[in-house]
């Protein structure tokens, strides 16, 4: 009878081990740009209240930790962040991608309202520029010329300058410095390209354990539809149709 006891707590206790191994963290650590009204240091944004909505009901909090965007990368990469915000699938290596996106990048070409609006036919002719990291030549098709900043500040004077034809970005951000333009009807931007954004995990148990939850509570909000207002109350695309 002893014995029978003492073997039913054993089994029980690994068991409990079992699941507690199999469990997701109650924390997830998470590197994202400043991104306005997406991704705020605040932590206010349609990203972030996209996270919280596929992560906080299952009982996983959001811990931010805000860095230019090719520091997140690095932070996952060495394993000092559970994932990074706002990646295009295969972008980093030794960074695992799930299934699912979060969103999808409205990529636009900004400049000026004198000069033509490019395509993706036509963008071989055109001196182009977007922020470091970010690598549109490899998801943007005929790109030829084109040059890395370090910041956005300065952009507009760069294309007044005639120091490049256009500026690329997601829409956001050329709304963004747009905004700032003395004279906003000396711009025009069009649109080049939708591109799926995705969450980039730490390739360490931890991250597999979250990315596997994220799938899972994805494909649940999709298709019950409950991430369809989050997208209505910052007047974004629904990226789901």
């Amino acid at each position: 009878m002893t014995r029978r006891w003492l073997a039913i707590v054993v089994l029980t206790l690994l068991g409990a081990m079992a699941q507690a191994q199999d469990a997701p963290p109650s924390v997830i650590h998470l590197a994202s740009e400043d991104w306005e009204d997406y991704t705020a240091a605040d932590g206010h944004g349609l990203g972030w209240d996209v996270l919280r909505k596929v992560f906080e009901p299952a009982g996983v909090t959001l811990d931010i930790r805000t860095v230019p965007y090719t520091r997140s990368v690095g932070l996952v990469q060495l394993k000092e962040a559970d994932a990074l915000v706002g990646s295009y699938r295969g972008e980093a290596e030794q960074v695992l991608y799930p299934k699912w996106n979060f969103d999808s990048d409205h990529i636009y070409a900004l400049g000026l309202a004198s000069n033509p609006s490019p395509t993706q036919a036509t963008l071989g002719k055109y001196r182009l520029a977007w922020v470091r990291g970010y690598r549109y030549e490899t998801y943007l098709p005929n790109v030829k010329r084109f040059n890395q900043i370090e910041r956005r500040t300065g952009i507009l004077s760069m294309l007044k300058q005639g120091r490049a034809d256009y500026y690329i970005d997601a829409l956001t951000e050329i709304e963004a410095v747009v905004r700032n333009a003395a004279d906003p009807s000396q711009y025009r931007y069009s649109h080049l390209a939708e591109l799926p954004l995705y969450l980039g995990f730490a390739d360490t148990p931890q991250g597999r354990a979250l990315m596997s939850l994220y799938d899972r509570r994805m494909e649940q909000l999709v298709k019950s539809g409950e991430l369809k207002p989050i997208f209505e109350r910052w007047k974004q695309p629904y990226p789901f149709e």
